[in-house]
């Protein structure tokens, strides 16, 4: 038999459950809100008809070869060139930000033999605000021998890769393009968005 008290102790029990059970599923929708979109994008093969809207692929050519429209069209002349060597860690083939520079062409080549690598590119389009879309965007595996330059204003994610451990690339910009003209959009801020890097043409391990 239920006494008084007994009842009002099973009040107390059941509001309890109640605030608890409201409390997880606020839990669970605000896991739910901040639930990062995934896009995927395929990689394009790079050919030069394929990189010509955000730059050129250059290769080995012959020595005494002279110049023309095949080598890399070069702007450097806003600024002070700096050539060096940079040395970046594996952090896979994904990414959320994209970043273009409007003074300078950037040639980017690695250094790590034999890894190949990627880069996320889109046209340009002189504005932050006017940043790529989804559609936009192509992905292009770098393969090692060969570099890329990007036009004035190329939009690009990378180098991206997920092996070796870290990866040497050599990078022709300016002195101070990492200081004064890097503009970047980030889609997880904006849109809580992210994209997932996928190749089709690696090789697995069973048709290794």
């Amino acid at each position: 038999m239920l006494t008084c008290s007994n009842r009002v102790l099973l009040r107390r029990v059941d509001t309890r459950r109640r605030r608890s059970i409201s409390a997880s599923a606020q839990m669970n929708a605000g896991s739910n809100a901040t639930q990062i979109n995934q896009i995927t994008l395929k990689v394009t093969p790079l050919t030069p008809e394929n990189i010509k809207p955000f730059g050129q692929i250059i290769s080995s050519s012959e020595d005494g070869k002279l110049f023309d429209q095949d080598d890399a069209q070069l702007v450097l002349n806003q600024g002070t060139p700096r050539f060096y060597i940079m040395r970046l860690p594996a952090r896979g083939l994904r990414f959320h930000r994209i970043t273009y520079h409007g003074r300078v062409t950037q040639c980017l080549g690695g250094l790590t033999p034999p890894h190949s690598w990627y880069m996320a590119l889109a046209a340009p389009s002189g504005s932050l605000e006017r940043y790529p879309q989804p559609e936009d965007i192509r992905v292009f595996r770098i393969p090692f021998g060969s570099f890329i330059k990007l036009e004035v204003g190329t939009w690009h994610a990378g180098p991206l890769f997920s092996e070796p451990g870290a990866m040497d690339f050599y990078n022709l910009e300016l002195a101070d393009t990492n200081v004064t003209d890097h503009n970047t959009h980030d889609y997880r801020r904006h849109s809580n968005t992210e994209f997932i890097v996928e190749d089709d043409h690696l090789p697995t391990a069973s048709s290794a």
